[in-house]
This record gives structure tokens, sequence and C-alpha cells, in this order.
């Protein structure tokens, strides 16, 4: 097992020196990763380097290259024909996009005795140059990866592959203290005695826990294939409704009841009912008791699990630190509007018009806020009869970075009741349990505000008057711009009555400003 912690405030890539330091590839409409790890080979090729990761093709290939390199010291066989194969494959789809490639390997190949000769290999017949990183790269761009979705995140990253397991701090929005292991689960299908197996996690569990600079009751982040199968479970033991794995959050006695549960059901069963590959619910059992001991030893307060992880780490690596510091929830809503909607720019002046009736808003509450309007009229292509549940859909299953879960119903019932007053009966209702009753009727009134303020709009920069709201009289006040008056008529009074209705206002008033001379 190897430490280091951080030195300067330079984010290093796999060439030894910072990835992407060409301003001209900053600009580049895609970027390629291609990640060969112990137990997959995956490339996913972004599109172009926004704040909120696009994922323009996204391909997994399970070779198991690690598959008893602690037996013989090499990579699998069979597992290095197939990653080859999906190597030349990756490089020619990377080619006919026009995506640059970057091609890191890990663990299994930095560790085999025949993994130099592998890369040499990848590289004369797939025409890919493989950079392999060690153990504490590994941890540093997993980390970066979370820091993608979770920009000024703190506490620790575990990220684990086949045959490693890696630690990170993060605070502030760096990466601090680093360590690898070899708790990889493909690693330790080596063992044949269950207590040998837990003797061996417990020990170096307990030595990365003197070297790491963690202290209890703090976050923990979970990024890797093994993990969000775990979760995968976690949730249909639950009965979870919403099977997005990013941000799934468990705690201690979650893990703990999943364990007993992975260990007492049929793994073939469990794995059709959850989606999960055989390859991959082959390592689960190992899996559960390296996170059970990684639980038990750190202690966290709570455990959020991760889609993002060394790929993303590597766009990440290439973003200006402006870019980094923005947020991706925005960002991506920004790009959505600009892409989709009928008016891109409105979603600004909609938010304007919609936050006075939301005075105590917190700064996580406005950006709930702020991305519904962005994202308010981005789903009118779909069938009327359907736009609703569309919309949430969209809201609640897009790749998004920087949302709860609850957060995600939060958007999405907020631009469900954008296109529909009525969520009773709804297919989706299993998902509203996640909200308590003030964030549902909160999601009413600003779906109720976009709806009216939608049909008020003339143009981007326009402004179509404002409301005036008096909580603690329950006054509601509607006041419009002269030129917003031929827009206000049965419909759109019909509207604004929902509205008040939705906000319990014993008076709706609405007052037309005089035209200026």
């Amino acid at each position: 097992m190897t430490t280091t912690t951080q030195t300067d405030d330079t984010d290093w890539g796999p060439f030894g020196r910072p990835l992407f330091d060409d301003p001209q590839a900053k600009a580049l409409a895609r970027v390629g990763v291609l990640d060969v790890g112990s137990n997959s080979v995956r490339m996913v090729v972004f599109d172009g380097a926004a704040r909120s990761p696009a994922y323009f093709y996204n391909e997994k290939v399970m070779c198991a290259l690690g598959a008893g390199l602690r037996e013989t010291g090499r990579l699998n066989p069979t597992g290095r024909a197939r990653a080859l194969a999906a190597i030349r494959r990756f490089a020619a789809l990377a080619e006919s996009m026009d995506a640059p490639l970057t091609a890191v390997a890990t663990a299994a190949v930095r560790e085999a005795e025949d993994g130099d000769e592998f890369s040499r290999e990848v590289l004369e017949k797939a025409g890919v140059k493989l950079h392999i990183i060690d153990g504490r790269e590994e941890a540093r761009l997993s980390a970066q990866g979370v820091l993608l979705g979770w920009p000024g995140s703190f506490g620790m990253v575990c990220d684990i592959g086949g045959s490693s397991m890696e630690l990170a701090d993060i605070k502030d929005g760096k990466v601090g203290h680093r360590l690898t292991s070899p708790l990889g689960p493909l690693r330790l299908k080596g063992f044949t005695s269950k207590r040998d197996l837990k003797a061996h996690v417990k020990e170096i569990m307990q030595g990365m826990h003197a070297e790491m600079d963690y202290e209890t009751g703090m976050r923990l982040f979970l990024v890797g294939g093994s993990w969000r199968a775990i979760a995968r479970i976690d949730m249909e033991r639950r009965g979870y409704p919403l099977t997005v794995q990013h941000e799934y959050r468990m705690t201690a006695r979650n893990v703990s009841t999943t364990a007993d549960y992975i260990g007492s059901a049929n793994l073939d069963d469990l794995r059709s009912r959850c989606g999960i590959s055989s390859e991959r619910m082959a390592l689960v059992p190992i899996a559960i008791h390296v996170l059970k001991e990684l639980v038990k030893t750190f202690r966290p307060k709570d455990i959020a699990v991760s889609s993002y992880g060394i790929r993303e780490g590597l766009l990440y690596e290439q973003m200006p630190q402006e870019l980094r510091d923005r947020d991706p929830l925005i960002e991506a809503s920004r790009y959505a509007e600009s892409k989709d909607a009928r008016l891109p720019g409105f979603g600004k002046v909609l938010y304007d018009f919609v936050t006075p009736l939301f005075p105590n808003a917190n700064w996580q509450k406005l950006r709930i806020i702020k991305a519904a309007c962005l994202l308010h009229d981005v789903t009118w292509r779909a069938h009327p009869d359907y736009r609703d549940e569309v919309a949430f859909d969209n809201a609640t299953r897009a790749n998004l970075g920087g949302l709860k879960h609850e957060e995600r119903v939060l958007l999405g019932l907020s631009l469900f009741h954008r296109y529909s007053s009525k969520r009773q009966g709804s297919r989706l209702e299993p998902l509203f349990a996640l909200l308590d009753e003030q964030q549902i009727r909160e999601a009413e009134i600003l779906g109720r505000a976009m709806r009216l303020g939608a049909m008020l709009w003339l143009k981007a920069e326009g402004n179509p008057g404002q409301f005036i709201w008096k909580p603690k009289k329950r006054e509601l006040e509607l006041v419009l711009n002269a030129e917003t008056e031929p827009l206000w008529g049965e419909v759109s009074e019909a509207r604004y009555n929902s509205l008040a209705k939705a906000m319990d206002a014993v008076s709706a008033t609405v007052r037309i400003l005089p035209k200026t001379s």
C-alpha cells in the first residue's frame, strides 16, 4: 500500500504535465476517454468540455483482464484478447467521431509482468497509446470526477476497480491525501476461505484508516461498477422508486442489511431483477464485504454513490478553473434551453418573474427554481397528452450533476405542473413519495407560476411584469407591463387563479401599468 499527499495546486495528467494544456484542446467539439480497467474496458466520448458531462457515446466490454493476476502475475489471456479487440473497435469509433482519444490503464496492466508488453501490442495493433497510471493518480482522477458532479464537496472518495481500491480526501474543491490498496474484488476472488478473506480485508482497511486524513462523520463517495451494483441491489431491497444511481444515498444500516440480503438471495434471480451483468454479479458478494468493512472502519455520516469517476475526472482536468467553479446543474439546464427551447433566453426572464413567490428560498432552493425555469420549454415537441410526464422524466432521469434524489423529483414535479394541474393517478405517484408535503406544494406553485409565465412571453429579453406576494396577509398581486396587456385573456386569468389557489391566497388581483410615452 502506498500513500501520497498533494504538494501543490497543479492538476497533473498521466503525461507528467497538465492534461489538455493546449488552449486549442479545450475547445474541442468532442473528447474521447478510454479506460482500460482490471474488469472492464470502456470508452466514453464527451460532447465537448462542458461543465456538466454530455455523453455522446458510451460503451463498455467486460474483459476481466485482471482475473487470476494474484496467482499468475500475468494478465488473463482470454481477457487480454477481448480487451485488444475492444480497444481496436473503440479506436475506430473515436476516429470516425473526430474525437481525440486519451487512454489510461489502471491496476491490472500496471501490476502484471506482461503489462508493458500488452501496452506495446495495443499501440502496434490499435494505434492507441496507453498511459499506465499508478494507484495514486487513479485516486486523484476519480476524486476529480466526484468534484465534477459536486463542486466544493468534502469527504472521502472510494474508487473500487477489479484489482484495486483507492481512497482520496477532497476538501474545498481540492484532492488531498491518497492511498491505493489491493482490495479489488477480482483480485480477492483467489481466497477460498471466508475467514481468511475477512481477516485480509480488515487488516488492510485498518492500515488505510491509520494513514488517511479522515474525520469520522464525513461523507463517503463511492465510485466504481461494483459499488453501483450494490446500490442497485439496495434499491431493489428497499423498493426504492427512482433507480438513478448517481447521488443515491445509503446509510451504514442500509449496507449491513443489504449484505444480509445478498447473502440469502438467489444471485441469478437477483441479477435478473436488477439488470446486472453476470460478470459483475460474480464480484458483488466480495465487494459487499469490502464495503461493510470500509463503513465499519471509517464510520461516515452518509454514503453517496457517484456515477462520475476516472473518465469524468479526465474531463474535469481539462477545464479552466472558471468553468470548474460553475454549477453543473445550471450549466446543463442552460445548454438544454439553448438547444431545445423555442425561445432560448426566456428562462432567465421567467426566473425573475417567479422568484418573488418564494421570498424565503435559500440558495439550494433557488438553484432548483432557476433550473426549472431554464428547462420549462425544452419538451415542447412531445405529444400534448404526455408533456407533463416527459418533462418529469427528462428532469429525474437525465444525466445531471449536483442533484440529490429529492431535488431531482422536486425539479421534475415542478416541470410536471408546468403542463398539468393534476398529479393524482399519474404513473409517477410512487416517486412523489420522496418529497414531503411542503416540497410537493412548492413544486405545484412553481409549476403553475411557470405555466402562467409561459403565456406572457414576447421576446427573450422581455419583461412580462412582476408578482407581489404578501405572505403574512396571503395577498397576491400580478402587475403586468402595458406591452403584456394584449396577452392577458381568459386562459391566462384561469391559470393565475389556479396559482392563487395553490398558494392559499385570500385575494388575487391584477394591475396593468399604463403605457409610457
